[in-house]
């Protein structure tokens, strides 16, 4: 990896000229697709980047808390609550993810394309351990491919924290991800890598190669 994501990238990367793309767009389809059909409890959106996700959730009847590491970030995100009107039923925290731990565990956790200073399937081992009995993990993230790099190029309007070309360090595969959740706590509904095109910010096409991972938590 050519740099860390910690909190001094994405405060620059907040307040520089990829803003305006980062805080464009809707929530991530993956998410609506994965989420639409489950009875609404409380929800973590970590790395919640400008918050699309954060108030898709909120608006569907979830009690959300929104984290990040990047203060401007969450001002783009309580704005785009606020003006969604669903600004209430959201808890904006500043917070690097590497090292913070949740007061509570909450019946979602979900992330998209977060990438804290750390490494990456570390990261989705902290956030799983954050799901309460009963609730679900939902991962997505930038597919890595198996022959050594990730060739995503993610419209950074969409997932909050967008990039072209990230690191092999900050990608994962399906068995990568699900090959770390015990099969004693977890069900795995969901273990998948797609290929998406998109038209983002200005109107550019971007095509996106995802990893989407959804598991139900027994205990």
């Amino acid at each position: 990896m050519t740099h860390s994501f910690d909190k001094s990238y994405w405060d620059q990367a907040w307040d520089g000229e990829r803003a305006p793309m980062m805080s464009s767009g809707d929530a991530n389809p993956h998410l609506v697709r994965e989420i639409s059909g489950i009875e609404p409890g409380t929800a973590l959106d970590a790395g919640c980047g400008a918050g699309a996700e954060a108030s898709w959730l909120a608006n569907n009847g979830w009690t959300v808390t929104g984290a990040d590491v990047a203060d401007t970030a969450l001002e783009y995100a309580e704005g785009r609550a606020d003006a969604a009107g669903v600004g209430g039923r959201i808890e904006w925290v500043r917070a690097d993810l590497s090292v913070w731990e949740p007061e509570t565990k909450y019946d979602l956790v979900t992330t998209h394309y977060a990438h804290p200073a750390m490494a990456q399937l570390t990261f989705y081992d902290r956030i799983a351990s954050w799901v309460a009995p009963g609730g679900t993990l939902l991962i997505v993230g930038h597919l890595h491919h198996r022959h050594g790099h990730s060739t995503s190029h993610s419209s950074a309007g969409e997932s909050g924290h967008g990039h072209s070309h990230p690191p092999a360090e900050a990608s994962a595969t399906a068995d990568s991800i699900t090959n770390r959740l015990d099969p004693a706590v977890w069900t795995i509904v969901t273990a998948e890598e797609s290929q998406r095109t998109m038209v983002g910010f200005g109107g550019r096409t971007t095509t996106i190669d995802d990893v989407v991972v959804r598991a139900s938590r027994s205990q």
